[in-house]
């Protein structure tokens, strides 16, 4: 190839360059869209105030249908989503605390009533028993139900899910507390 096949190839690919920078002014004249002054679009919302009545430190409480609540779990699918659990809790009779303590008998237990376990400092204050309530609100997200636990477990967000969990720990007891 000699170098005038060169110049025109080069030629070529110089003249379609031009062309489609060309175009591209050419159709920026013919089609001026105004830019707006402000990107974005502008999206109007109602200003909703809330007025909390309540300045306590104790999490708020949504009244929740425990009732409604347990009958939608089953203790099968509770020992499935437990496996969760399994990794840092044991629930057998006579089981020893792992990174968490033993859950045997947790239902109706005080919070923090492990003897052989050190809990956190806002656990062992707690001064609550672990009812279905106290049980499903934790179980949520432990971390914003009682503030400063060590437990850093996400929590369940399926009602389903926490209400089979809750089944099954009360299951795991000696003496199951009557189902709401």
């Amino acid at each position: 190839m000699d170098s005038f096949e060169l110049n025109k190839i080069i030629a070529a690919i110089l003249m379609v360059a031009l062309l489609i920078i060309g175009i591209g002014k050419l159709s920026d004249v013919i089609f001026h869209v105004e830019k707006p002054k402000t990107p974005g679009y502008s999206v109007e919302i109602e200003q909703a105030t809330v007025v909390s009545s309540q300045t306590s430190s104790e999490p708020t409480e949504d009244k929740v249908d425990i009732a409604a609540l347990i009958a939608m779990g089953d203790i099968a699918s509770g020992e499935k989503v437990f496996k969760k659990c399994a990794a840092c809790h044991s629930i057998v009779k006579g089981g020893k605390n792992n990174i968490g303590p033993a859950l045997y008998n947790v239902v109706g237990r005080d919070v923090g009533a492990v003897d052989d376990y050190k809990y956190s400092k806002a656990l062992a204050a707690y001064g609550k028993a672990w009812t279905f309530e106290e049980l499903n609100g934790y179980l949520l997200k432990p971390a914003k139900w009682i503030k400063g636990t060590k437990m850093a477990f996400a929590g369940l967000r399926k009602e389903k899910d926490r209400a089979s969990v809750i089944l099954y720990l009360n299951q795991n007891s000696d003496n199951p507390l009557p189902l709401p």
